[in-house]
């Protein structure tokens, strides 16, 4: 049976990164970078590079840590604390995850360069307005000894500032995984103004020429390096919004230990009790899922779907109680942009849509269990 109890290099790991994140990345730096109309701090995700975050998944010959993904999980829950903006689960998590499959001495090259934080990544995979990688209507024709891209792709979450580009298209008799830098001759990358200022792109591929070597994996089959990188991004985003949720009850709790009416702390009415320690107990449970499916994926990767499907749903069930109770607990103060509260809603509504809403997950989950 799996332990859903963190190893003590793993609450090590979490103190660790607590420590710095309230001092490099606490809430206020987030809404500095949202005012000056920045999606990325460079050099807050050197530090992390620095600190060996971006090679968590990566061997220590590629320079990495190799800590897993229960560990990869316990970093991203950290950041989702004070909704930290980096690319680390696009490039430290699925990026990594993906090359990791191939292994090839170009991937080992890139995988190296993820862990020293010179190179980011961002997958190009969803076409419609939900995620959906069996959809993909993009073509990739051949030509030659390579390929002709053509298609656009929505949703690119940090597609605006990576330097390379996993390219999910069709070809001739199934779907092919692309790896192809940002800025070749083609390609158009149109920023997306995200309500939670996170960075995203629309990404236009015109007549893009891609070779053999581009691809990562073989032809026809990329959902054998695709499909454990997603499940690794799904995993690690539930860690992500379960942090979330987290940083909006404690903001919650300690506005009522401090907001009084009538002469009274609020944080005093049982109704508002009762809602506080209903909160709490969905959090909990949502870490258990989150550190079991980062479990699985170490020991068991080939049957953790089930999983991974379950924490999403989860975290992304418990980020919209959590800061839907954030906001009506903070009354009309709750609601304004002078207050932290609002970067928790608008987070949680991105992160619910990302790599599979709610909808998606419950739907995996049934058809796992036989419905």
């Amino acid at each position: 049976m799996t332990k859903l109890v963190l190893t003590e290099e793993e609450t090590m790991l979490g103190d660790m990164a607590r420590g710095f994140l309230d001092g490099a990345a606490p809430v206020k730096a987030f809404r500095k970078l949202r005012d000056e109309g920045k999606t990325f701090d460079a050099k807050l995700w050197k530090e992390m590079a620095d600190m060996g975050w971006a090679g968590v998944l990566i061997s220590e010959e590629q320079g990495g840590s190799d800590m897993g993904y229960a560990a990869a999980n316990v970093i991203a829950q950290e950041m989702g604390k004070t909704l930290v903006v980096s690319p680390f689960l696009s490039t430290a998590v699925m990026a990594a995850t993906a090359l990791r499959q191939v292994g090839d001495t170009r991937a080992k090259d890139a995988l190296s360069k993820i862990a020293s934080g010179d190179l980011t990544y961002a997958l190009a995979i969803d076409e419609g307005i939900k995620h959906d990688p069996n959809a993909t209507e993009m073509d990739a024709k051949a030509d030659g000894n390579g390929f002709r891209l053509n298609g656009r792709k929505t949703f690119v979450v940090d597609g605006a500032m990576a330097d390379r580009l996993l390219v999910l298209a069709k070809t001739g008799d199934g779907l092919t995984l692309f790896d192809i830098p940002a800025d070749r001759a083609g390609i158009t990358r149109d920023a997306s103004n995200m309500i939670d200022a996170r960075d995203a792109a629309r990404i236009t591929f015109d007549d893009v020429e891609a070779t053999g070597d581009d691809v990562l994996g073989q032809v026809d089959s990329a959902m054998s390096v695709l499909k454990p990188a997603l499940e690794a991004g799904q995993a690690a985003l539930a860690a992500e919004t379960a942090g979330l949720a987290a940083g909006a009850f404690g903001m919650t709790v300690g506005y009522l230990k401090e907001r009084k009416q009538f002469g009274t702390l609020i944080g005093s009415f049982q109704a508002l009790q009762h809602r506080a320690a209903h909160l709490w107990c969905e959090t909990e449970v949502t870490a258990s899922a989150v550190l079991n499916a980062g479990r699985l994926l170490d020991t068991d990767p080939g049957n953790a779907t089930l999983a991974v499907s379950l924490a999403k749903a989860r975290a992304t069930a418990t980020a919209k109680l959590a800061v839907i109770e954030g906001v009506q607990m903070h009354g009309g103060i709750g609601m304004t942009d002078d207050y932290d509260m609002g970067f928790y809603m608008k987070r949680a509504r991105v992160a619910a849509e990302w790599l599979g809403d709610y909808s998606y997950h419950a739907e995996k989950i049934a058809a796992l269990r036989g419905f």
